[in-house]
C-alpha cells in the first residue's frame, strides 16, 4: 500500500509541475465537457420528471440513489481498511450521513409526507437546494479549469483550486439570490447570498471527504455508472453534505412559506 501511495503522490507532483510550466489549452482542459454535459442532461431529465410528478415516485428515486450511494460508500470503506471495527464504524457513519440526506431530499419532494407544505416543491426550497449545488459544481468547474491557480488541499484533491471555490460560491449565491428575489425562499436576498457561499463551502467539504476516502482506498472513482462523472457518490457527494448541514434550513423556509 505504501508503494501505491508513493506512486500516487509522485504522479500528482509530476502533473502539478507539468501544468505549472506547460500551458494547457482550454480546449484540452475542457475536453471531457461534452460527455459530462450529456450525462448531466440525462440525470436532470430523470430527476426533473420524477420531481414534477412528485409524491412517492420522487421519494422512491431518492431512496434508490441513496441506497446506491451507500453501496459505493461501503465498497470504498472496505478498501480503505482491513479492520472490522473501522469498517463497522464507516458503515454506521455512512448510514447516518447518507440516510439523513436521503430523507431530507425525499421528504422535500413528497406532498404526502409534508402535506400542504409540499405544494411549493416545484421552484421552491428543494429546487433551490439542488440548483445551488449544481451551480457550485458548475462555477467551480469552469473557474478552476480556466483560471487555475493555487490548490486548496493538493494531497486530498489535486484538482480543487481556490479559484474554483470562489466560482462555486458565486454560482450558488447567484442561484439562491434569484430564488429569494422571486419569493421562492423565505430569505432576504443578502441572506440568500451569504447562504449561497455557505452552500458552496459545505459542498466542497463533502467533495473533499469523498476524495480523501477514495485516496485512502486507492480508487479514482466511487463507481463507473455515469459516463464522465464516475459513480453516483461522485455526483451527489456535495448534495449529501449540503442536505445534511442545511436541509433543515430549506425545510424550515418551506414550512414558513406555507404558514405551517
Amino acid at each position: 500500500m505504501a508503494d501505491v501511495d508513493d506512486d500516487v503522490r509522485k504522479r500528482d507532483r509530476l502533473k502539478a509541475r507539468a501544468q505549472r510550466y506547460l500551458p494547457v489549452p482550454i480546449s484540452v482542459r475542457t475536453g471531457d465537457l461534452p460527455r459530462r454535459a450529456a450525462s448531466a442532461l440525462v440525470m436532470v431529465a430523470v430527476a426533473g420528471g420524477a420531481l414534477w410528478i412528485g409524491g412517492w415516485l420522487w421519494s422512491g428515486l431518492a431512496l434508490i440513489i441513496g441506497l446506491w450511494a451507500l453501496y459505493e460508500w461501503t465498497a470504498i470503506v472496505w478498501r480503505m481498511t482491513q479492520s472490522a471495527g473501522r469498517r463497522a464504524a464507516g458503515l454506521v457513519l455512512g448510514l447516518c450521513y447518507i440516510g439523513y440526506a436521503t430523507f431530507v431530499i425525499a421528504a422535500l419532494g413528497n406532498d404526502q409526507i409534508l402535506g400542504s407544505a409540499g405544494e411549493g416543491r416545484i421552484g421552491g426550497p428543494l429546487i433551490a437546494l439542488i440548483a445551488s449545488v449544481i451551480a457550485t459544481d458548475t462555477g467551480a468547474y469552469f473557474a478552476g479549469r480556466i483560471i487555475g491557480g493555487p490548490k486548496i488541499a493538493p494531497r486530498i484533491s489535486p484538482s480543487k483550486t481556490w479559484a474554483g471555490l470562489a466560482g462555486g460560491m458565486a454560482g450558488a449565491a447567484l442561484v439562491l439570490a434569484l430564488f429569494a428575489s422571486g419569493g421562492r425562499l423565505a430569505l432576504s436576498v443578502p441572506a440568500a447570498i451569504v447562504l449561497g457561499g455557505v452552500v458552496a463551502v459545505v459542498a466542497q467539504c463533502g467533495d473533499f471527504l469523498e476524495s480523501w476516502m477514495k485516496r485512502k482506498a486507492h480508487v479514482k472513482d466511487s463507481g463507473s455508472l455515469i459516463p464522465g462523472h464516475g459513480g453516483i457518490l461522485d455526483r451527489v457527494d456535495g448534495l449529501i453534505a449540503v442536505s445534511c448541514v442545511l436541509g433543515f434550513v430549506f425545510m424550515g423556509t418551506l414550512m414558513q412559506a406555507t404558514d405551517l
